[in-house]
């Protein structure tokens, strides 16, 4: 629980699962992982916005480089020019993954070379200032649940927000598997 004025433990590393009925289309339905939590903010990527692009796409700079075929994700809806590099690495040791944000393209060239490791390419961020993640959370705009390195490979789109939040219960299993338009019900 996140309390107002007393310093609550970093999420950093979790996963926010927007609330099914969040209709802020900045991010409904999107699976944020959140890389920086603490005192004065909060800051992540959004997952499930594939882009269907690759880096080389983008830019020519990036064509001919080993960092061509990388995926573009919509980050967020913060600084969306601003291109992120980020990568990720199961780490059975403490049965997560290692998360490498904001790394240069040397670094991610590098990685490229390790094994297991999962490079992605985000245009933008999502952000919260001082207080704002947490009175969210309490008018329950945000499910956080723990990442793990298998459920942060995926990038399925609206199928990875469903697929994770209805494996929580079965109450949100039904939540998620409402249509976007009641309507057509």
């Amino acid at each position: 629980m996140h309390e107002r004025g007393k310093t609550a433990l970093s999420m950093a590393g979790s996963l926010l699962l927007a609330h099914p009925g969040m209709r802020d289309p900045n991010f409904r339905r999107t699976v944020v992982l959140l890389s920086a939590h603490g005192e004065d903010g909060a800051m992540g990527l959004v997952l499930n916005r594939p882009m269907r692009k690759k880096l080389g796409d983008l830019n020519a700079e990036f064509a001919a480089g080993r960092l061509a075929g990388v995926p573009v994700y919509q980050g967020g809806p913060v600084q969306t020019e601003h291109l992120i590099l980020a990568a990720w690495q199961a780490d059975p040791l403490v049965n997560g993954f290692r998360l490498y944000f904001g790394i240069d393209v040397k670094r991610a060239e590098e990685l490229l070379n390790e094994k297991g490791v999962r490079l992605r390419a985000f245009l933008g961020y999502s952000g919260w200032m001082k207080g704002q993640l947490e009175d969210e959370l309490e008018h329950h705009t945000w499910v956080v649940t723990p990442a793990n390195a298998e459920l942060v490979n995926r990038g399925d789109g609206h199928g990875l927000w469903r697929a994770i939040l209805g494996g929580l219960s079965l109450e949100w299993k039904l939540l998620a598997g409402e249509p976007d338009d009641p309507e057509v019900n």
